[in-house]
């Protein structure tokens, strides 16, 4: 996520940090040239077929609802992510005041703090692909033998629930109590596996197909269109139209996938950070410092 002061008008002209346009670059330079050569041919050489504006303004709409719908979609997926993980950083804050109040201080308590902290990093490999056992392992051991399951933070969220169910057992937690944790952990798994489905099921790839195939076509014909009106100016104005285009298409395939390590995704190992922080704090123990961004990106 690009977290940085607010740069001036003039500097956001120039800023590559988090912008689309290395990822574009290569196709608007192509259809650029390829709407010079059509105006040099028909300026020069031979009388090609034109187009209606009229008909390229149609066209150009269609394609910016169906733009649209999935720039929307995609942010709509995004947004949710970051509820979600927000939810996570408040069930985790919640944990810590609930255990103290219907387990005080206690090797238990340690135990479900600690281990929700695991199950955070746990969380974040899974989402991720990205090996985060070892930080798991520095605040619950256990999570070495979690990391071999299918799912290591489910797998961690059923060795909080056994202490849970312990504590219970042996009478050192009351029926309150239990409600209480036993709520507390189910909300943890709804934002689990919210984050999970967000993972596992992009857009559907038809509208990635129609949306790139029709964009392709409208900057291949849009040439055509504005050699009589737009004149010398018609390389400049397919660029924008193609930056603009393709330009929204790479923004959505970017929120798309909400979990990816880049600059435009969910910083997952800042917030592992902020429940790390909440943990230690909750326990009275020295907290990590928070994670700084790292060139403007934080991770």
């Amino acid at each position: 996520m690009i977290v940085r002061d607010p740069p001036s008008h003039f500097q956001l002209l120039f800023i590559l940090k988090g912008s689309i346009v290395p990822k574009i670059a290569w196709r608007v330079l192509v259809l650029t040239i390829l709407a010079a050569v059509v105006v040099l041919i028909d300026r020069r050489l031979v009388r090609l077929p034109h187009i209606s504006v009229a008909a390229m303004g149609i066209f150009g709409i269609a394609l910016s609802l169906f733009l649209g719908f999935r720039n929307n979609a995609a942010y709509d997926r995004w947004w949710e992510a970051r509820r979600l993980w927000g939810m996570l950083l408040a069930d985790g804050r919640s944990l810590g005041r609930e255990t103290l109040v219907f387990l005080g201080q206690g090797q238990a308590r340690t135990a479900l703090v600690r281990g929700f902290v695991a199950f955070s990093y746990l969380h974040n490999q899974s989402l991720r692909g990205m090996a985060r056992q070892a930080e798991a392992a520095d605040w619950d051991a256990a999570a070495t033998e979690h990391a071999g399951r299918a799912n290591p933070a489910d797998a961690a969220l059923r060795a909080m629930a056994e202490v849970v169910r312990v504590e219970t057992a042996e009478g050192r937690l009351s029926d309150m109590g239990q409600k209480a944790l036993t709520e507390r952990l189910a909300s943890v798994t709804l934002s689990q596996c919210g984050c999970e489905r967000l993972a596992a099921t992009p857009l559907p790839f038809v509208y990635s197909l129609l949306v790139l195939r029709t964009s392709y076509i409208y900057c291949l014909l849009l040439p055509f269109a504005l050699s009589d009106t737009a004149g010398a100016f018609a390389p400049l104005v397919e660029a924008a139209a193609a930056y603009v285009f393709f330009g929204l298409s790479a923004v959505t395939d970017e929120l798309e996938h909400p979990f990816r390590l880049g600059a435009n995704g969910m910083p997952l190992d800042a917030l592992c950070r902020s429940v790390e922080i909440s943990a230690a704090e909750a326990m009275g123990e020295v907290p990590p410092s928070p994670l700084s961004p790292v060139d403007g990106v934080l991770t």
